[in-house]
């Protein structure tokens, strides 16, 4: 696969909205391998740190480059929102339609519907109104067509948000066999088990800054700083 799109490198990145600082001085280096997951407290910045790695947002500081280039456009990276929209149209038209803005050309969309379709295990539901899928199918459904871009890094924010235990397993399982291909996946997550079953390395925000980042084990188990041990061990954060 190619590997254009990494590492993605912050180095002193600042981002502000309002006035209000949502990121502050963060320099961090996602690299290929295994999941990386963001974890921290709500309005920590898991959400605008995958934003600005993304290429969504423009730093007010620091800056951020792609597999060496800080203009690299973002053919190569795909993000699923924590509540995806669906179109209007069948669970395969919105593959489809996915297909079509990544110009896979037409005689080759029906093959890649199916292909999709049956890894995110929603084969024979592809006539189905989007609208009316569980939410749990609906969240496979926006992974298929994220990965209809064929990306090199896909970006989840919160990707299990509000699933019951089944479906939240079906992404898991999912997230696995994606990164397994070879896809570097990096998603926030506000649930410390998932955490642990699925990243490579965390990264712990609090206040917008990186409090402490490394392999997950080490991290979860084992954390340097105080803040660190008091998120992991359920103790607020403010």
């Amino acid at each position: 696969m190619n590997i254009e799109e990494l590492p993605i490198v912050l180095s002193g990145v600042h981002v502000s909205m309002g006035g209000t600082s949502m990121l502050r001085d963060v320099s961090l280096r996602i690299s290929a391998g295994e999941p990386t997951v963001l974890i921290g407290p709500n309005g920590s910045g898991k959400t605008t740190l995958l934003r600005a790695a993304m290429g969504l947002l423009r730093p007010s500081a620091g800056s951020i480059s792609w597999g060496g280039s800080a203009d690299a456009p973002p053919h190569r990276r795909a993000l699923v929102f924590q509540r995806p929209v669906m179109l209007r149209r069948s669970v395969a038209d919105n593959i489809g339609f996915a297909l079509a803005t990544a110009d896979v050309p037409r005689r080759d969309r029906t093959r890649r519907t199916r292909e999709l379709l049956t890894l995110v295990g929603l084969a024979g539901l592809g006539d189905r109104p989007a609208p009316r899928l569980s939410g749990g199918e609906r969240q496979r459904l926006a992974l298929a067509r994220a990965l209809a871009r064929d990306p090199v890094v896909l970006f989840l924010d919160e990707p299990t948000a509000s699933l019951d235990p089944a479906a939240t397993l079906a992404i898991e399982e999912l997230v696995s066999r994606v990164s397994a291909r070879g896809v570097k996946v990096v998603m926030t997550t506000h649930d410390l088990g998932e955490a642990e079953r699925l990243a490579g390395d965390v990264v712990l925000l609090h206040r917008g800054a990186v409090v402490e980042s490394g392999p997950a084990a080490v991290v979860l188990n084992n954390p340097r700083t105080e803040e660190a041990r008091r998120f992991i061990t359920g103790q607020l954060l403010v």
